[in-house]
């Protein structure tokens, strides 16, 4: 057997596939609030729409204080409409 030979099996990159993202967005259901001093269950209400994405607020549940925010981006550009 020649022990000098290059085995082309050793030291070869291996090309993976790269899983699939499992999530696509996270959706808050309880976040804390301040007022109420505990993690509340929270409401999703659209504040902006912004050339990057819909901006939405989350508020409490219970007394309706804003207790976070988040982007969700827009994966499709923006079409003008013109008149």
């Amino acid at each position: 057997m020649d022990f000098n030979r290059k085995n082309p099996y050793v030291n070869r990159p291996v090309s993976r596939p790269r899983p699939a993202a499992q999530y696509d967005q996270f959706e808050a259901s309880a976040l804390y609030c301040p007022k109420c001093r505990q993690a509340m269950p929270v409401r999703k209400r659209l504040l902006l729409v912004l050339p990057e994405g819909d901006k939405y607020e989350y508020l409490c549940a219970a007394c309706s204080t804003p207790v976070g925010d988040k982007i969700e981006r827009n994966n499709e550009g923006i079409q003008l409409i013109r008149s």
